[in-house]
């Protein structure tokens, strides 16, 4: 029983599947999605900010850059 519980305690983060590129990835998604929600707060009503720059701010956040930031692994 001894030697089952010191093969099943392996560190906390070593099968951590996030490195560097992942957490940079992120940030920049977490970036995007802060940043267009403030030029969508502070835009006029109908400007090109708040209608256009916002929105595709928003969705190459949500959509495209955190998923992959979530998916993508080294090859190494």
């Amino acid at each position: 029983m001894s030697e089952n519980n010191t093969q099943n305690n392996s560190g906390l983060f070593d099968g951590w599947a996030f490195g560097k590129i992942n957490y940079i990835l992120f940030s920049v998604g977490l970036a995007l999605v802060i940043f267009g929600y403030i030029f969508m707060a502070t835009g006029e009503v109908n400007s090109f900010q708040s209608l256009t720059l916002a929105p595709i701010m928003l969705f190459l956040g949500y959509i495209v850059v955190i998923p992959v930031s979530l998916v993508y692994r080294d090859k190494g």
